[in-house]
C-alpha cells in the first residue's frame, strides 16, 4: 500500500501509528521505515547523510572523519557535513602531497592521507601505571580505560583490511591487548568505496580494495551527477540496519547499483602504482644479501615516516619516567620504529646496526614473515610509505628491483 503525504506529515504519521512498511516520499521515490537486510544496497541523498550523522550521534557515538588541516585530509573529530572536505582533491606522488580546491561538491573524492585509524585503535602513547611514593608505601595507579564509542567515517577498503590485521596482532592471538580489544568494540565503521585512485595507490595488486568487502558497518559510494548527488549505502551488520532504519533512504534501483558498480571498477583499472606479488616471500628470503638493499640504504634516511604513516605497523617501545622529586614514576608505552637505532638493541649493541639492515627488516617484514606470523601480508596497498617518504623511495620499485636482478629462483605461479 502507498501513502502520500507532506514529508513532515509522513514521518509523524508513521511514528504515531508504528507503521512499519515502506512509504513513498514527494520525490516518488519509496523510502525505508524499517531495519534494511544486511547486504542490502539503498540510497541515501546528499541531503539526508546528516540525518546519518544525527543518528550516530543519538547513539552516543563521536563522529572522528575527513577535516582539513596544514594542508592536508587527516582523521580528527567533527558533527556536521559542512566540515567534511566538500571540493577537494589531493594529488600524491613519491615525496608528493598536494592538496586543491575543484568546483566539484564531492565530499570524499580524495585517497588517504597521512594518517590511518591506527592512532585511534592502537594510540601513539598510553599511560600503562602510575606510581606515587609516600614515606615507605607505594600506591600503583593502574588505570582503567574507558574508551570513547566512535564513529569511523569515510575509512577505505585498505584501511579496512588494515584494521583486521591490527585485529589479528592485538586481539587474535593467546595474549590480548585489552585497552585496544575494548577501543576496537566501541566503534561503529562507516567506509566509503574508492572512486578515485591515488598516484601511490596499489590496494588492487593486493586484492584489498578499491571496493570494501567486509568489515564496516555501513559503505556509501558516492555518486555525483548533473542533477543529482547521493550515496549507494551497503549494508554490513545488524548494527548498521539498525543505524540506517532511523535515517531517510529509499531502495537502490539496478541504475544506481550499476553507476556505483561502474566508478570503483574505473578506480580499480586507474592505480597509479602495481606490486607483483607472485612468491613475494620467497622472492625475498631467496635474496637477504641483494646489491638493492645497498642501493636503498643509499637514499633511506632512517626517518621512520614509512613505519608512522603506515596503517599495520605496531611496534612499540615502553618509557618509564620520574618526576624532579622522585616520588612519582610513570610507565608509557609509545610507538616506536624498526628504523631507529635503539629499536634492536640488546646488550653490547644493536642487532641491526646500519641502514641497509633496518630497512631490509623493514620491507622483508612487510611481505614475507608477516605471512608466517600471521597468515597475511603486512602491507595493504595504501601508498602512504612512498607519498610521505622525504625521498621518495617506493617499497613497489624496490620489490620490483630485487625481482629483476634474483639470485635464486622464485615461483611464478
Amino acid at each position: 500500500m502507498q501513502y502520500r503525504f507532506p514529508v513532515h506529515a509522513e514521518l509523524c504519521i508513521l511514528f504515531l501509528c508504528g507503521f512499519r512498511g515502506e512509504f513513498v516520499s514527494r520525490t516518488g521515490r519509496s523510502m525505508s521505515v524499517k531495519p534494511p537486510p544486511i547486504h542490502e544496497r539503498v540510497v541515501l541523498e546528499r541531503k539526508d547523510l546528516q540525518s546519518l550523522f544525527d543518528a550516530l550521534h543519538q547513539r552516543k557515538y563521536d563522529l572522528i572523519g575527513p577535516v582539513v588541516h596544514d594542508g592536508a585530509i587527516v582523521y580528527d573529530e567533527f558533527s556536521k557535513v559542512d566540515e567534511l572536505p566538500a571540493g577537494r582533491a589531493d594529488e600524491q606522488e613519491a615525496a608528493t602531497y598536494r592538496l586543491k580546491k575543484t568546483d566539484e561538491p564531492w565530499l570524499f573524492r580524495y585517497t588517504v592521507g597521512p594518517h590511518s585509524w591506527k592512532k585511534f585503535l592502537h594510540p601513539p602513547q598510553l599511560r600503562l601505571w602510575q606510581m606515587h611514593g609516600t614515606g615507605r608505601n607505594l600506591e600503583i595507579d593502574a588505570p582503567v580505560e574507558k574508551p570513547r564509542s566512535l564513529a569511523f567515517i569515510g575509512v577505505r577498503s585498505c584501511d579496512l583490511h588494515a584494521i583486521a590485521v591490527l585485529d589479528k596482532v592485538c586481539i587474535g592471538g593467546p595474549y590480548v591487548d585489552p585497552g585496544y580489544a575494548a577501543r576496537r568494540a566501541s566503534c561503529f565503521i562507516v567506509a566509503v568505496n574508492c572512486v578515485k585512485a591515488g598516484g601511490t595507490c596499489f590496494c588492487a595488486s593486493m586484492n584489498t580494495g578499491p571496493k570494501s568487502e567486509h568489515g564496516f558497518d555501513i559503505a556509501l559510494t558516492e555518486i555525483v551527477e548533473s542533477h543529482r548527488h547521493y550515496f549507494v549505502a551497503d549494508i554490513g551488520t545488524p548494527k548498521g540496519a539498525e543505524v540506517m532504519a532511523s535515517v531517510r533512504t529509499s531502495p537502490a534501483t539496478p541504475k544506481d547499483i550499476a553507476a556505483a558498480d561502474q566508478l570503483v571498477a574505473d578506480a580499480a583499472g586507474k592505480m597509479g602504482r602495481a606490486l607483483d606479488t607472485r612468491g613475494i616471500k620467497e622472492l625475498l628470503y631467496q635474496n637477504i644479501e641483494h646489491p638493492r638493499w645497498d642501493n636503498v640504504a643509499g637514499r633511506c634516511l632512517a626517518c621512520a615516516n614509512c613505519t608512522m604513516v603506515c596503517p599495520t605497523c605496531f611496534c612499540n617501545t615502553i618509557e618509564d619516567t620520574t618526576n624532579v622529586s622522585g616520588n612519582q614514576a610513570e610507565r608509557w608505552r609509545r610507538w616506536d620504529s624498526c628504523f631507529t637505532l635503539e629499536f634492536s638493541y640488546v646488550y653490547g649493541g644493536s642487532v641491526r646496526s646500519t641502514t641497509r639492515s633496518r630497512y631490509r627488516q623493514w620491507l622483508t617484514h612487510k611481505l614475507a614473515s608477516w605471512h608466517d606470523q600471521f597468515g597475511s601480508s603486512g602491507c595493504v596497498g595504501c601508498g602512504r610509505c612512498i607519498t610521505w617518504c622525504p625521498v621518495g623511495i617506493d617499497i613497489t620499485e624496490e620489490a620490483r628491483a630485487i625481482r629483476a636482478g634474483s639470485v635464486g629462483h622464485v615461483h611464478k605461479g
